[in-house]
């Protein structure tokens, strides 16, 4: 017998990825096929930073609303199984809807944080390009009590010039988590951007002391954004039509 022939495998922790997408008639067109391409496109790297992470298994959730919303899984996924289903418009902009049930799967009771080796906070990515339709502000209010969603890495993208920013940043608690697309090119960008960089940064076990104390996920994402918005300019030309 091998001297590590007894050493069990590290159970890992998992990370959850959420996709919460704006499907409403406005994202018609353009808009909804940048989404559709773009998340499709980023899956085999989100595979791969998965399978070499050592510290975590990654998942991915995905929750559409318009007139109301519904998940594309009835649980998360993991990132090796996942599968995207393109996804096309229709109704309202139901963000409270949303926003709401995303709140009962953020928890361990009946919800997508149950794994029994315990889970590091998720990555939470909100996209849209308007107003919201229902009354939204109860169901974040809720939200921002919710530990998970305290903890998670939050970020947003306002399609077009239509988008409502100040909701998108109430729901980041921050305007520079808020990245802006003006372009179909702009908008595949970023879902890569924020799909990859977030995986990276919420997969690990924790970040290096910075001034004596532990850097957060969230201000770790933030400063990559401000990069990558300098590179982002060259494809922000045009507009979506």
């Amino acid at each position: 017998m091998g001297r590590y022939d007894n050493i069990k495998e590290i159970t890992k922790r998992t990370m959850t990825l959420f996709f919460l997408i704006d499907k409403s008639y406005s994202m018609s067109g353009a808009k909804i096929g940048a989404v559709n391409y773009a998340i499709r496109d980023v899956i085999p790297e989100i595979q791969k930073i998965a399978e070499d992470s050592a510290d975590a298994n990654i998942k991915i959730a995905a929750l559409t609303f318009s007139t109301g919303a519904e998940w594309l899984y009835q649980s998360a996924i993991d990132a090796k199984d996942f599968q995207w289903t393109d996804i096309n418009v229709d109704g309202m902009t139901d963000l409270g809807c949303a926003l709401k049930k995303l709140n009962e799967k953020l928890s361990r009771n009946g919800g997508f944080m149950t794994d029994t080796a315990g889970s590091y906070a998720p990555a939470i990515f909100l996209m849209s390009d308007g107003q919201p339709t229902d009354e939204y502000t109860k169901a974040l209010n809720e939200l921002k009590n919710n530990n998970w969603f305290k903890a998670a890495i939050k970020a947003a993208v306002a399609i077009g010039d239509d988008a409502d920013r100040n909701m998108l940043a109430e729901f980041t608690g921050n305007p520079e988590s808020v990245l802006v697309a003006h372009t179909p090119e702009a908008l595949k960008r970023i879902i890569r951007f924020v799909s990859v960089t977030t995986s990276k940064i919420g997969s690990k076990s924790s970040n290096a002391p910075v001034g004596g104390q532990a850097e957060s996920k969230q201000d770790d994402f933030n400063k990559q954004i401000i990069d990558f918005n300098d590179d982002l300019v060259d494809t922000q030309y045009d507009d979506w039509n």
